[in-house]
């Protein structure tokens, strides 16, 4: 076998070995997250490669204010390594600037500064590498992972590409500056001043880009701006205790342990826990709703339009964009809207794997993900000996907590145990019971 690669040390053509211990395909939080982990951990080689050029996280998002909805202990590392070098603490500190955090008294990290830190982490790791392309990943004895520089072998591969933008089949072939996906906002929403714009979806997304269109300055401000939901109301995230505890390790493994038809009707049942919008999103949007109503006497300037579908988007007469929606309380019913540009926060949905295509039929599937197992492995037919993780890919399989930061270290985590063959988990249970406990006793007994 060739040589190993030494952590942390810059890698050449020459130097570099072509077998690892552990590749990883994509570099966002979750890979990022194992890469931490395993840098500087001897016997384990590790290389972790994305296609794009440099790093990027939600960079199309990043508003004024917007901010994380999860705690800053929920960080790639700390939660399952606290003396780990790559926390968002250890990344404050390095920057010079611990003590102006402290004194901001921030209520939750400005999404931007934690963009910053994982794009931070990115580049202190040697191991992680940007502009490589993975093209192909087969297997003879060691996976075989093809790029659009070189050929390398692993024991180990783990798949961490995230998700891309996901918009109605009805917007297909129309997008463009007039209508694109919420995660090109911060480019394409230059131009709206004296414009009619709809932003479509109820979640924090949504949220975030209603509430910018409608605080920007009066010289900036759009004609009008509707904000259209599915869901009935604008409703906030639960972010209270016990709720969480739905984002903790051992309710992540009762939800693996339970049936399909559970966990879809446990998915959609706890929706908002993951996907709703901040309270202090709702109220600043709210206030500005009575400035602009009441204050400064714009009464057009909002429209608010929840419980409705949109079924159709064409181009009218006038070159604008009609709408048709359904209202989900008056079957049967069709509401129109004409606007000028439409902002379609519809969500994300997992990135392809195409790349898996030449050992696809040997993996096992569980609708539209890759079957794991309880260490996030794929089940295959392959050796047990050599394995594939999926990183936030398996929300039917682990819940809404698996495209959350919150389990992010946890589950790199028990993918690291795995691979060096040990067992580091010693987080105490949940407060709340969540699997049944048979009594004992004889059916009938007092």
């Amino acid at each position: 076998m060739g040589k190993s690669v030494a952590q942390g040390s810059a890698h050449t053509e020459a130097e570099e070995s072509t077998y690892y211990r552990c590749i990883g395909i994509g570099v966002g939080p979750a890979n990022l997250s194992l890469a931490s982990l395993l840098h500087g951990l001897p016997g384990v080689s590790n290389l972790f490669l994305d296609e794009n050029d440099q790093f990027g996280w939600h960079d199309g998002q990043q508003l004024t204010g917007a901010s994380l909805q999860v705690s800053l202990l929920k960080d790639l590392v700390l939660l399952s390594d606290p003396t780990n070098g790559f926390s968002f603490l250890a990344y404050l500190h390095e920057q010079g600037r611990i003590y102006h955090f402290i004194n901001a008294q921030y209520d939750a990290v400005p999404r931007m500064e934690f963009r910053n830190y994982l794009e931070w982490a990115s580049r202190r790791n040697k191991n992680v590498v940007f502009g490589e392309k993975v093209l192909s990943v087969e297997f003879d004895d060691w996976f075989v992972v093809r790029t659009s520089r070189r050929t390398l072998r692993a024991e180990n591969i783990v798949v961490g590409v995230g998700t891309r933008p996901w918009v109605p089949e009805t917007s297909l072939g129309k997008l463009g500056e007039t209508q694109f996906h919420v995660s090109d906002f911060t480019v394409e929403s230059q131009n709206v001043a004296g414009r009619r714009v709809a932003v479509v979806g109820g979640g924090q997304s949504g949220a975030e880009a209603f509430l910018d269109l409608i605080a920007r300055p009066p010289k900036e401000l759009p004609r009008r701006v509707t904000w259209v939901s599915r869901r009935e109301n604008y409703l906030p995230l639960d972010d209270s205790p016990f709720t969480n505890e739905y984002y903790v390790p051992s309710y992540s493994d009762h939800f693996f342990g339970l049936d399909r038809a559970t966990r879809n009707s446990l998915n959609r049942k706890n929706i908002l826990t993951s996907d709703g919008i901040s309270g202090s999103t709702l109220r600043e949007i709210y206030q500005h709703c009575y400035e602009h109503r009441f204050i400064r006497g714009a009464q057009d300037l909002v429209t608010l339009l929840p419980n409705r579908d949109v079924t159709d988007v064409a181009r009218n007469e006038s070159g604008a964009w009609a709408m048709k929606m359904t209202h989900n309380d008056e079957p049967g019913t069709v509401e129109h809207l004409d606007t000028d540009i439409i902002v379609w926060a519809t969500g994300f949905r997992p990135a392809p794997t195409d790349f898996l295509a030449p050992i696809a039929d040997r993996l096992e599937r569980e609708g539209d993900e890759y079957r794991i197992d309880q260490d996030f492995a794929v089940r295959w037919d392959g050796p047990r000996d050599r394995m594939i993780f999926m990183q936030n890919a398996a929300r039917g399989q682990r819940g809404l907590a698996d495209p959350n930061l919150s389990l992010t270290a946890w589950r790199s985590r028990r993918i690291l145990d795995r691979i060096i063959g040990e067992g580091s988990d010693r987080q105490l249970p949940s407060f709340v019971e969540w699997s049944a406990k048979p009594s004992d006793d004889e059916p009938g007994a007092p």
